[in-house]
């Protein structure tokens, strides 16, 4: 049998329609979305299914609806194989509002409570800087400790930092917009093989976000996550948590630090993991995963075709 790690997607992956099969499909997948519609008092739901594109990418939304849309598929496996998370999985993980997802799929969170989170955690990103103030880059062909020297030397006194260490040479920035660009006017010196802005609305994951993980410290402490039934490997530290306390103060601390997807990749494989499979919208982390560590298996499971051939291997 394989030896399993669910890990769910992050901001970027959603695209309009995304569910809408699973829901005509499941019944549980349509409990998800209404679970979801109810706790936001919105119908996010057809947002989802019918867009616009413009209203489902924004942060507040696109949060959440990436979590509705992992859960819904979790509950579908979990009914359909008659499977506990907890037996078919022995890690979970996710990228930046992913984390949530994996602790929601874990039972650190109910889906009302992961929902309601994502969209005070997505808000509170949006307002903690102002529109154009910030800004955000990938560079494509560079190492870590090269794409940090490349912030030390941009910086200037202004925030530009590591926001995502994404693993197979791929490494985001994140800080100041005037920072971002000598980033990567600097880069492109130093023969970085691609370094390209990002059409995103805040700089996520840098120290311009403090207010934001206050704004989450705060929601956290009403909203504590309870023991998951498997450990997450958390996106600040690498390694995985169970302890309900140090998850909160990590999801705090994740709003302003990076993603270390490629350390968290290692990790799992370390845990004895050889299969990792990607829980909802897109195949982003699945092709991360295969450049990281070849020999790991790994797929994407999101619509109802991909759940029927899943089925077969549990």
């Amino acid at each position: 049998m394989p030896v399993r790690a669910f890990v769910f997607p992050g901001q970027g992956s959603q695209a309009v329609g995304m569910g809408r099969e699973l829901a005509a499909a499941f019944a549980p997948a349509r409990e998800v979305f209404e679970e979801v519609d109810e706790a936001l008092k919105q119908k996010l739901s057809a947002l989802m299914f019918e867009g616009p594109a413009e209203a489902l990418t924004l942060t507040a939304n696109a949060q959440p609806a990436l979590m509705a849309m992992s859960l819904a598929v979790v509950r579908v496996i979990e009914h359909e194989a008659r499977v506990p998370i907890d037996t078919a999985a022995i890690l979970v993980a996710g990228h930046s509002l992913g984390e949530y997802s994996a602790l929601a799929a874990a039972g650190a969170f109910d889906v009302a409570a992961a929902a309601w989170l994502l969209r005070l955690r997505g808000e509170a990103m949006q307002q903690a800087v102002a529109p154009g103030v910030g800004a955000m880059a990938a560079l494509l062909g560079v190492e870590l400790d090269q794409a940090r020297a490349i912030c030390a030397e941009a910086a200037q006194g202004e925030v530009v930092e590591v926001a995502n260490d994404n693993g197979g040479g791929q490494v985001v920035i994140s800080g100041a917009a005037a920072a971002v660009e000598r980033a990567i006017a600097l880069a492109k010196a130093k023969g970085v093989r691609r370094a390209l802005p990002l059409s995103v609305s805040a700089p996520f994951h840098c120290a311009l976000m403090a207010p934001a993980a206050d704004a989450m410290a705060k929601a956290l402490a009403a909203q504590p996550p309870r023991p998951p039934l498997v450990p997450v490997v958390a996106n600040v530290t690498a390694r995985p948590v169970s302890d309900p306390v140090e998850i909160r103060d990590l999801l705090v601390q994740q709003v302003t630090a990076a993603v270390r997807w490629r350390e968290s990749v290692a990790a799992m494989r370390a845990e004895g993991v050889d299969t990792v499979v990607e829980l909802g919208a897109g195949k982003v982390l699945a092709g991360l995963v295969k450049r990281i560590d070849p020999d790991l298996a790994a797929s994407s499971v999101g619509t109802p075709a991909e759940i029927e051939a899943f089925l077969k291997t549990v």
